[in-house]
């Protein structure tokens, strides 16, 4: 049941705004959603697994907002200044991604183990939220990757494409380092325009 399903992330996501993760209880969770209790562990199993499946849900979305930073400009330097922009923004709006993206779980969060765990649940989502979850490194090589694919164009050579992904790689690392010491005037994007060799490709 989709619908349910996202209706229970929603209500533990604005739980989580409200009171530390410890605090959080599954029947106020699934009351805020206007499902039962049963259906909560049915769809997630227990609060470990809910919180995984929330913190599996707010990755895929900074993903594919990564994707559509990347997609609104045909120009290389914009799109690298788009996801900087992006992944700064993420990170301040929603304290989910920003651990997810420092490691740095304050005790108001839940902190699922990164590595699967076993799942015996019959729900395809939940048996995904079971899986691995992304590490910080993870999420540099994924952005990276993504931004990579975006800029390069016609098939680049292998010089191109090592310098391209270095490029990149650098990017990132300085869109997140302004994630922990926010930038000054100009913000994260500037910063970026500024850094990047000229040409970018």
């Amino acid at each position: 049941m989709p619908a349910a399903r996202e209706s229970l992330l929603d209500a533990a996501y604005t739980a989580l705004a409200r009171r530390p993760w410890a605090a959080v209880r599954m029947v106020d969770v699934a009351a805020a959603a206007g499902v039962s209790r049963q259906t909560l562990y049915n769809e997630f199993g227990s609060k470990e697994g809910l919180a995984r499946a929330l913190v599996r849900r707010e990755a895929d979305g900074y993903l594919a907002g990564v994707e559509r930073a990347l997609a609104v400009h045909t120009d290389p330097r914009e799109r690298l200044a788009a996801i900087a922009e992006w992944m700064t923004s993420a990170a301040h709006g929603n304290p989910l991604v920003r651990a997810m993206l420092t490691g740095c779980w304050s005790e108001r969060l839940p902190a699922p183990t990164l590595s699967a765990v076993p799942s015996t649940s019959a729900v395809p989502a939940q048996r995904r939220a079971d899986g691995p979850l992304p590490s910080p490194a993870d999420f540099v090589s994924l952005v990276r990757d993504r931004a990579v694919t975006a800029v390069a164009g016609p098939v680049p050579t292998k010089a191109e494409a090592a310098e391209l992904a270095r490029v990149c790689e650098v990017v990132v690392r300085l869109s997140l380092s302004c994630v922990a010491a926010p930038p000054g005037e100009g913000g994260v994007a500037e910063l970026v325009r500024q850094a990047l060799p000229r040409p970018v490709r």
